[in-house]
């Protein structure tokens, strides 16, 4: 248990809370998670299914119908041929990460991760005895990385390359032909890859994301992790899925016997909803999205100290704070003890996170624009912290 770490938004949740509950005020910008309701066609998909009696065991790998719509879906929107036979339905995202590593991990093994990154990645490849092979993702390259140095770190222990584009937590995508490099660059090793795109619908570009699984020879290697929560602001409803070669969904399916039993039968009836009913309300989430987007990033480029870069996707802001001359936990910390404004230490998802603070605008614009005018009036503040004896 020593090797296996947490998410740090949750730590900030808690001490924001706290906060409150002293009567502070706080504008929530930690949480990864759509302040949008859940669409209604959607919830009374749940509710139908419940009067329906879906209360009771379903299949371990998941409903036929969703496995089928999810296949079909994925099929569409990654440009694939998937079957359902490759659909493992789970109860949130994570188990994809949970399961997928713990099926294919040695002690000794090593992973590749993005780093600043997710931080259950590493939490969960230290955890299994494996080695953590951070790259780093750049700003000046939009916080995509090197492929030169993505090349160098691949070893004959490299069992597991995870790739996440959108990227959490700096909005960022992987170019398509990065990702078709990266494709030749693991066609003939024998390494795994896990595709996190759960923020595949959220995107500002004219172009969708491309998945690393339609280059030629990389279906029958990757994983891709998908699901609910983000798109259809159903987080707390716990419904996920990855799609995988049969013999991984196989592995999945058995891990799901010895942990879950099977996902909630009236949530995957709801998936159903989802998946096959109408998207406006994604649409619609998006741009509001794209409008708070714009308006963060503006905002946080004119702080003194700060600079942000325009976010492609996913709904994260992911501002540069070096200039201010502290320490990123230090600023976090000051912002939102002082400010009220909740935030994540940068250095949170890794190493090369340092140096930056991540706020989600999946909050109000309203909410948004008051953090903005917080975080200028504690701004007055970090000239005179800076210059203390002993700071850099």
């Amino acid at each position: 248990m020593s090797r296996i770490g947490v998410e740090s938004a949750f730590e900030v949740l808690l001490r924001a809370r706290a906060l409150e509950s002293q009567g502070r005020s706080v504008i929530h910008l930690e949480f990864g998670e759509p302040d949008f309701p859940t669409p209604a066609h959607i919830v009374e998909a749940a509710k139908k299914a419940l009067d329906e009696g879906w209360t009771h065991y379903g299949p371990s790998q998941g409903m036929p119908e969703l496995r089928e719509a999810t296949a079909a879906f994925v099929s569409r929107t990654r440009g694939i041929a998937v079957g359902p036979e490759q659909v493992s339905i789970v109860p949130g995202g994570k188990p994809i990460i949970f399961f997928t590593l713990l099926a294919l991990l040695e002690p000794g093994d090593e992973v590749i991760y993005p780093n600043p990154g997710f931080p259950i990645y590493e939490s969960m490849i230290r955890f299994l005895g494996a080695k953590p092979v951070p790259v780093p993702l750049e700003e000046e390259r939009g916080f995509s990385f090197d492929l030169n140095l993505f090349s160098d770190l691949l070893t004959p222990k490299t069992k597991v390359v995870i790739l996440n584009s959108p990227h959490n937590p700096t909005g960022g995508m992987i170019p398509a032909e990065d990702l078709g490099r990266i494709a030749e660059i693991l066609r003939d090793r024998d390494v795994m890859v896990l595709s996190d795109e759960i923020y595949s619908q959220i995107v500002y570009t004219d172009e969708a994301p491309v998945s690393i699984a339609r280059f030629p020879g990389m279906a029958e290697k990757t994983i891709i992790l998908d699901g609910f929560s983000k798109a259809y602001a159903m987080t707390g409803w716990r419904l996920g899925y990855g799609v995988m070669p049969v013999w991984m969904a196989d592995a999945v399916t058995k891990l799901m016997v010895n942990s879950n039993s099977c996902t909630a039968s009236f949530t995957q009836r709801a998936g159903i909803a989802a998946i096959n009913g109408p998207q406006e309300s994604v649409s619609a989430m998006v741009a509001e999205f794209r409008r708070r987007r714009d308006a963060i990033c503006k905002g946080l480029r004119e702080v003194p100290g700060f600079r942000c870069a325009v976010p492609p996707g996913a709904f994260y802001a992911f501002a540069n704070v070096t200039g201010t001359g502290m320490e990123s936990r230090e600023l976090a910390d000051l912002l939102l003890q002082e400010g009220g404004v909740a935030g994540v230490n940068g250095g949170s998802f890794g190493e090369y996170g340092e140096g930056y603070i991540r706020f989600s605008y999946a909050n109000s614009l309203s909410n948004i624009m008051e953090a903005i005018e917080r975080i200028h009036r504690v701004s007055s503040r970090w000239e005179t912290l800076a210059m203390r004896p002993g700071r850099r």
